[in-house]
């Protein structure tokens, strides 16, 4: 059961924030290539812009709480050659300035790397107001946009380096709370790319960001109990890897979608309609059901929303009596 060791015994697990593994990876970028640059809408500490800002100053803008001024500046800077990551919460950005993103970065087809921060219900505490969860499916829907969520801080890290040598408009999705880190820097990343992370031939869960621990868990528990689960790591949500996703879909004829977002337009819409045109097969999407979050720490969120590996656990199970 691949990766499932990690999960046993918690406390050997490293944890840390998929937003440090971006600060990290920012600081990369910007050694590699000098046309990268960072501009933060007044959240340079929490986005972990603040490392970059210290290595190089000069490529560094500080915009302030103005996050359409946030998108247009940097689609300007992008038509000049840079390669601008502009940063705030995601309930912000992309929350309060989509249309400027469509209008100067998208439409215009220059790379912008929208960073959104504190997204999904790891924002915790802070509540409804800042728990961005329908920033995939506003982001998704964007022609030509790029949409990322990774699972831990490492991914997130090498997802950045990819984003600056993407000469499209990408979105990354980062989480407020360290989270375990299931993957090591020899572990692949590609834009487009999803990972078979724990292989099984009697239900496909297809996970993303955060939630491919809890699913790793719900393999795990499925396991003891008779049945062989192949979780599907789905760090780029656009554009999907339909090859990868329909191969393990075709083989275990059941689907379980996990997401910590908004199943209208999220990652559960995408695969319902990416089956439904190619294989259509018994499925069950777990995230928000169309509802908004709440205060509490993560694992209440979870439980209370039915996303947690046990609610997962059982949505597995019925999609297979469905496939009987």
């Amino acid at each position: 059961m691949t990766n499932l060791h990690l999960l046993q015994v918690k406390n050997e697990v490293k944890f840390d924030a998929t937003r440090n593994g971006f600060g990290r990876g920012l600081v990369k970028a910007g050694e590699q290539n000098e046309h990268v640059v960072a501009l933060c809408a007044d959240l340079t500490g929490s986005i972990k812009m603040d490392g970059f800002q210290k290595a190089f100053p000069e490529r560094f803008i500080e915009i302030g709480i103005a996050e359409q001024n946030l998108a247009t500046v940097g689609a300007g800077l992008a038509l000049a050659g840079k390669v601008p990551f502009v940063a705030s919460y995601a309930a912000f950005s992309p929350g309060r300035n989509w249309e400027q993103i469509k209008t100067t970065a998208c439409l215009n087809e220059v790379p912008v790397k929208v960073v959104g921060g504190h997204a999904g219900l790891y924002t915790g505490p802070d509540g409804a107001t800042h728990q961005m969860l329908e920033d995939i499916a506003l982001m998704r829907v964007m022609p030509g946009m790029v949409v990322l969520c990774p699972c831990d801080a490492v991914e997130a890290e090498k997802m950045v380096l990819a984003m600056a040598a993407d000469p499209r408009p990408n979105y990354i999705r980062l989480s407020r709370e360290a989270t375990p880190v299931i993957t090591s820097l020899q572990t692949p990343f590609e834009i487009g790319k999803a990972y078979v992370f724990s292989p099984g031939k009697d239900v496909t869960i297809l996970a993303t960001g955060m939630m491919t621990v809890p699913a790793l868990e719900a393999a795990e528990k499925l396991y003891k109990e008779g049945i062989d689960a192949e979780v599907v790591h789905v760090p780029t949500i656009k554009p999907l890897d339909t090859v990868t996703i329909l191969k393990s879909v075709r083989k275990t004829r059941c689907v379980v979608t996990v997401e910590e977002a908004q199943i209208i337009g999220g990652l559960g819409g995408a695969i319902a309609e990416l089956t439904a045109e190619n294989y259509p097969v018994p499925l069950k999407r777990i995230g928000m059901q169309d509802c908004y979050g709440e205060s509490g720490t993560p694992e209440e969120l979870l439980k209370h929303f039915g996303l947690d590996a046990n609610h997962i656990r059982l949505a597995a199970h019925h999609v297979i009596e469905l496939k009987k």
